[in-house]
């Protein structure tokens, strides 16, 4: 075989050299692999992890509240309130026992409301809202509301359409009223012998229209 030149053994020993750096460099990256592990981080990431298992929830033997609990009660709609009477709508008118008296007969005066409204209406009928007067002429001679005794309220309902007179009739002593004069028996006597007088009322600040005339004997 003939002799090979320097420089092809010098090409031959480059190419040996450089494969054992090859071999050498690839066992170091294997080892360093098997050292530094790089995915150890995302592979735990990576990892489910134990989930902690709750237990089957299992039915309550306790009583429910709500069977113990009373249903509730309907409401009862409450009746709207009736109005006050109107004046437009009521008449007041005074009443009495007799148009003329004889001698010693006292007269006894009651009243007379109707409601001429299309609706029932409320009035205090009580004394307390009563008021009768007697006059002869522009003479006022009586004031039931000068020596009236425990006055008393009372509120009624009058019906639509229908007139209701007093029960409990007040009492003319046919002498003049003054508040300084309740306790005497010697008040002024009205005179008689067919003198004419006139009978107003009022109720509930509503006030007769009229006054109805009676004559003393």
């Amino acid at each position: 075989m003939p002799r090979q030149s320097a420089a092809v053994y010098r090409r031959r020993r480059i190419v040996v050299i450089g494969g054992a750096i090859v071999v050498l460099a690839a066992l170091g990256v294997g080892i360093w692999l098997l050292i530094a592990q790089p995915w150890a981080g995302s592979a735990a990431e990576s990892t489910p992890s134990p989930v902690a298992t709750t237990p089957a929830a299992t039915p309550s033997t306790t009583p429910s509240t709500d069977a113990e609990t009373p249903a509730p009660v309907p409401s009862v709609e409450e009746t709207p309130a009736l109005a006050a009477c109107d004046a437009r709508d009521l008449e007041v008118t005074a009443v009495t026992d007799a148009d003329s008296y004889p001698e010693g007969v006292l007269p006894q005066l009651s009243i007379s409301l109707t409601n001429n409204g299309p609706t029932d209406c409320t009035l205090d009928v009580g004394s307390t809202m009563q008021s009768f007067t007697i006059s002869s002429g522009t003479d006022v001679w009586w004031r039931s509301t000068d020596c009236q005794q425990n006055p008393s309220s009372m509120i009624a309902t009058l019906q639509a359409g229908t007139t209701v007179t007093s029960k409990e009739p007040v009492t003319w002593d046919r002498t003049r009223s003054s508040v300084e004069t309740c306790g005497q028996e010697n008040r002024q006597r009205a005179p008689g012998g067919g003198a004419s007088y006139h009978v107003g009322v009022s109720i509930g600040g509503f006030t007769s229209a009229t006054t109805k005339q009676i004559l003393l004997f």
